[in-house]
């Protein structure tokens, strides 16, 4: 067995300490989150701060999970309910425009960078600059408070960022394997749907993670367009539990913690994906 030298020693140390600092950093706030879910109000309030409680308190999530009417869990699970078909429904329709339009970025004759340059420029800008006009089309098209409309905004704030992940990795496929699949008969939908998404299956599984995290996290548009639960997302349904005289932080805390599920789920499962598709989008050749 070889032996470690001290500087050897040292760098593993100054290594496991960067990383224990990190997952501090990251898990520590969702570790008090969850702590304040089955806290009390007595233990929220007490001076000095009791950082453990002394009797755990879990009805704050049976609240969430009940279904009588006009109670917080009615509300919450509408509110889940809507966050899923807005973000899975934003997700798809961004990734089925993508595709074809990273691709022909990528590989069709003339120079569209500047177009997906322009396009990400409009991802970038705050949304507030962009809001009213937005408001006034889902308007004039009755699609205020609607899931569809949430949709349709959000497959337009994602459609960018997706096209421009896609299309990078793209650029890593050799054009002879297209070549190949076109001297066979294949047609263009035929080459993008036989050889370049196997190819990039990784790139394309990041990209659903981002857009689906990007939409399940989207607030602003949410509490502009949407007014009930017909079409309230969860972060609004969140903060609203806090619009009152006295905000219930065990119950705020516990939706938080619940509307924190999903992603981890889904991040959990694409992880691989996640790593794989941004490290081949940054390697060329």
């Amino acid at each position: 067995m070889k032996r470690l030298t001290p500087r050897r020693i040292a760098e593993r140390c100054f290594t496991y300490g960067a990383v224990l600092l990190l997952a501090a950093v990251i898990l520590g706030p969702v570790f008090w989150l969850f702590i304040m879910s089955i806290s009390t109000t007595a233990d929220l309030t007490t001076v000095p701060l009791r950082w453990l409680p002394e009797n755990p308190d879990w009805s704050s999530y049976r609240a969430l999970l009940t279904l009588a009417p006009n109670s917080p869990g009615a509300t919450f699970l509408a509110a889940l309910t809507n966050s899923l078909l807005i973000s899975i429904g934003a997700t798809a329709l961004s990734i089925v425009a993508a595709v074809p339009a990273a691709y022909s970025i990528s590989r069709l004759p003339g120079n569209r960078n500047a177009v997906l340059y322009a396009a990400i420029a409009t991802f970038m800008m705050p949304p507030v600059a962009i809001v009213v006009p937005i408001y006034l089309l889902l308007s004039s098209l009755g699609l205020l408070n609607t899931k569809l409309g949430l949709v349709l905004v959000y497959s337009t704030m994602l459609l960018p960022f997706t096209t421009w992940l896609i299309k990078s990795n793209f650029d890593t496929v050799p054009v002879q394997i297209e070549e190949a699949a076109i001297m066979d008969g294949a047609g263009t939908f035929r080459v993008i749907r036989s050889v370049m998404l196997p190819l990039t299956a990784p790139a394309l599984g990041a990209s659903v993670l981002f857009a689906l995290l990007l939409a399940w996290d989207e607030f602003f548009y949410a509490l502009l367009f949407t007014s009930d639960v017909r079409a309230k997302t969860l972060t609004v349904a969140i903060a609203d539990f806090s619009a009152g005289r006295v905000a219930d932080y065990a119950l705020i805390s516990a939706a938080s913690v619940l509307a924190a599920l999903p992603p981890v789920v889904i991040a959990f499962f694409l992880q691989k994906s996640l790593v794989s598709g941004l490290s081949a989008g940054g390697v060329k050749g």
